[in-house]
């Protein structure tokens, strides 16, 4: 179990992966719809993990892990992403992401990548 962050712009997409998380007895702390927010909330929040989705409105991805490894530099964040653009996905683990899974995304795939 562990506090969990999830940042998307997608309402849909933050509801399934609430319903996942629940499942798998985490709890949810925070939601973010941009990538504003997202910065925000993680240093307000301090979650366990921040679920991040790459293509955010206000500010992307890449920008979001960047502000949050500096507020945290132990953070762990999975990004959530539906491209397959490796280039940003390889920029945004070079700055310290953990780790991503691709949309659509399964039940086990999302709980396994703790």
């Amino acid at each position: 179990m562990g506090k969990i962050m999830i940042a998307d712009d997608s309402d849909a997409i933050r509801l399934v992966l609430r319903d996942i998380l629940s499942i798998g007895e985490h709890e949810v702390v925070s939601e973010a719809a941009d990538g504003a927010e997202a910065v925000d909330f993680y240093r307000e929040h301090n979650p366990d993990i921040l679920l991040l989705d790459l293509a955010m409105p206000k500010k992307d991805g890449l920008t979001v892990v960047k502000e949050v490894m500096q507020i945290d530099p132990k953070a762990k964040i999975i990004l959530i992403t539906v491209s397959d653009d490796q280039k940003v996905i390889n920029q945004c683990l070079e700055y310290g992401a953990s780790s991503y899974i691709s949309k659509p995304f399964d039940f086990n795939g999302v709980l396994s990548n703790r």
